[in-house]
């Protein structure tokens, strides 16, 4: 996958992800209620994303039944990934230094980074 996916993109992929093949009316039927998208909306962003080769589509009888192309976790890595390059110069550290910074962090948040960190030294 080439191109970026849209935030509304995103919003059609998350329920793919949940849940696939689906036609476009169940997709439209998903997605939040609050962006009131019609199915004619729908049909235009999973076209866009059949471009990108975000999604996969197969011919059943008159319909089309649509499909991630692409996995969750490898859009989340790259997303995650372009956001560390982009905004922190590649590095994680000065993500977190951020976040601390901003008092962004709960306490649960600096509890699992720290268990992670433990389980990454071993």
């Amino acid at each position: 996958m080439a191109e970026r996916i849209s935030d509304a993109e995103h919003a059609v992929m998350e329920v793919l992800w949940d849940d696939s093949p689906l036609t476009a009316q169940d997709v439209a039927e998903r997605v939040d209620p609050a962006r009131g998208w019609s199915a004619a909306t729908v049909k235009t962003l999973l076209g866009r994303l059949l471009a990108k080769e975000a999604v996969r589509h197969e011919v059943d009888g008159r319909r089309y039944l649509y499909s991630p192309a692409v996995q969750r976790e490898d859009y989340v890595d790259g997303e995650s990934r372009r956001l560390i390059d982009r905004l922190f110069g590649g590095r994680l550290t000065p993500l977190v230094a951020h976040l601390a910074e901003r008092d962004a962090l709960t306490e649960q948040d600096i509890t699992e980074i720290e268990a992670l960190l433990r389980e990454l030294k071993q």
